[in-house]
C-alpha cells in the first residue's frame, strides 16, 4: 500500500474528511483540476476569522504554469523542494498583520490563516486530493519575488495534489514512502484538555 491505512484511527466519531486526511510526501506528477482547486479555495474563504477580517492571502502556482510553479518551488527549503516538485499545486500563504478597518495589530491573524488552511485541507480530502502543509519556506525569497507590500507577511506553503499510488522507485522514493506511512498517532485528549488549571485533565476526557 502506498498510503496510510484508512480510516485514521480516531478514538471518537468525527466527520469523514478528518478520517481521510493525511499529508503525503509522494505526489503523482499531474495537474489538479481547476474546479477542484476552486472548491478548496472556496472552503477556505468561508473560514471564521476575528472581526471577519479574513487576513489571509494565497499565492497560487499550478504545475502546468511551469514558470510560476518553478518560482514558488524555489521559495521552499531544499528538503521540501525535493518532494513538492511533483505536487499539482503549490500555495504560498500570507497574512495581513493589521486589521483592515482599524489599522490595529491583529494578534490572531496567524490563527485565522490556520483555520482557513484547515478548511482547505478537509475540502481537498473530500475530492480525492491531499494537502501537505510546510513551515520550511524561505520567507525573504517570498517577500522579494512576489513584492509583498508593507503589512503583509509570508508564513507557510501548501502542496495540493494526488497521492502517488505507484510503487516507489529508488532509495529516495522508498524513504519518502516510509516517512509518509509511519504510524498515525496523536496525543490523547487527556494530555490536551484541562480544567481548573493547566495540566489538570478534564474529567470528561479522562
Amino acid at each position: 500500500m502506498t498510503q496510510p491505512d484508512f480510516p485514521n484511527p480516531v478514538d471518537h466519531p468525527v466527520i469523514d474528511a478528518i478520517r481521510a486526511r493525511w499529508s503525503p510526501y509522494r505526489y503523482a506528477a499531474r495537474t489538479v483540476e481547476d474546479d477542484k482547486l476552486i472548491r478548496c479555495l472556496e472552503a477556505a474563504r468561508w473560514a471564521a476569522s476575528s472581526f471577519n477580517d479574513q487576513p489571509w492571502s494565497w499565492i497560487v502556482a499550478k504545475r502546468e504554469d511551469t514558470a510560476a510553479f518553478a518560482t514558488a518551488l524555489g521559495c521552499l527549503v531544499e528538503a521540501n523542494q525535493a518532494w513538492a516538485q511533483d505536487a499539482g499545486v503549490l500555495i504560498l500563504t500570507c497574512i495581513r498583520t493589521d486589521f483592515a478597518k482599524t489599522g490595529k495589530p491583529n494578534r490572531v491573524a496567524l490563527h485565522d490563516l490556520g483555520i482557513a488552511a484547515c478548511q482547505l485541507s478537509l475540502q481537498a480530502a473530500t475530492l480525492g486530493l491531499q494537502v501537505h502543509q510546510m513551515a520550511g519556506v524561505d520567507l525573504d525569497a517570498v517577500r522579494r519575488r512576489y513584492e509583498l507590500p508593507t503589512g503583509v507577511e509570508p508564513q507557510t506553503a501548501i502542496a495540493i495534489g494526488y497521492a502517488n499510488e505507484e510503487p516507489p522507485r529508488g532509495d529516495f522514493q522508498i524513504e519518502l514512502e516510509q516517512r509518509q506511512n509511519g504510524p498515525r498517532t496523536r496525543k490523547s485528549l487527556s494530555d490536551q484538555v484541562f480544567t481548573g488549571k493547566f495540566g489538570s485533565t478534564a474529567g470528561f476526557v479522562a
